[in-house]
């Protein structure tokens, strides 16, 4: 697709370089112009599961794309193998694009790739993207932030280096000092994680929202507690990729639910946290 983009000084993808680059949280409108640009040059994409077919189509014409991607208990490329073999393609003299859903340092193991890189003498560019624990939930009508709600939030992954629930996490701390908790990569593990977090002392009827699909036409969000969360995931049937956001933020859902309402649907509580004022006072 011949995309033009405006007048500015580009950054240039030179031979030699890999650059890492977020593809945002699927919605190829939220794809940054910095993303865009790199597509424009590069000779080789290496491109994960979760990015959106439509913003490959947005390449040079001729450009190689190869699929890396890495998905939960299903066959995947070893991450080592897919570190070196941008090292390989970055010394042929390839201008290559390390394309990754989202942004490549919010838990999408960029960090890792990048050190692998420069370990190898290979010179990078990080491009940031859009990350899903914002955007999602932003899609899913669910402000990560809000004055009346909290002035912190945590985002956690749901599980470990080795697939299991994350046990060098301090739940008890989590549990106390975080006001909305997002979870990425958290349906497998959500009964262990929600059991967790109520131990410690967060209440059963917290607020909790999964949205799976994120940004695109099938994307559906449940909304729960945290203690019926694991049985109404299974319910609804809901799959990977998810956003699991645990707090009172999800209960703006009732007001905010955007693309609802441009369905048509009324709000369904124009004040949901009850404040009986103007939300902008003070």
């Amino acid at each position: 697709m011949d995309m033009q983009l405006p007048s500015h000084d580009w950054p240039e993808l030179a031979p030699g370089w890999v650059w890492l680059c977020g593809a945002g949280p699927g919605d190829p409108g939220l794809l940054t112009l910095h993303a865009a640009n790199a597509l424009r040059q590069a000779d080789v994409i290496v491109y994960d599961a979760l990015v959106h077919e439509g913003i490959l189509d947005w390449a040079a014409a001729g450009a190689e794309k190869v699929y890396a991607g890495k998905r939960g208990g299903k066959p995947s490329a070893n991450q080592r193998d897919i570190s070196l073999h941008l090292v390989e393609l970055a010394r042929a003299g390839k201008r290559v694009l390390r394309l990754k859903g989202g942004d490549p340092f919010v838990f999408g193991r960029g960090g890792e790739e990048a050190q692998t890189l420069v370990q190898h003498g290979i010179p990078i560019r990080i491009v940031p993207g859009i990350t899903a624990g914002i955007a999602g939930l932003a899609y899913a009508g669910i402000p990560v932030t809000h004055r009346d709600v909290n002035q912190s939030v945590t985002f956690v992954t749901g599980h470990d280096r080795a697939g299991a629930a994350p046990t060098a996490l301090d739940w008890a701390g989590l549990a106390r000092g975080s006001q909305v908790i997002v979870i990425y990569m958290g349906i497998k593990h959500i009964g262990e994680i929600a059991a967790r977090l109520i131990a410690a002392g967060r209440s059963q009827s917290e607020p909790v929202a999964v949205t799976t699909t994120a940004t695109l036409a099938a994307q559906r969000t449940i909304e729960t507690t945290l203690a019926d969360v694991e049985a109404d995931i299974a319910a609804a049937g809901l799959e990977p990729p998810a956003i699991i956001c645990i707090g009172m933020a999800v209960a703006l859902r009732q007001a905010l639910d955007w693309q609802a309402q441009a369905r048509g649907e009324a709000p369904r509580n124009l004040d949901p946290l009850d404040l009986r004022r103007p939300v902008e006072t003070g």
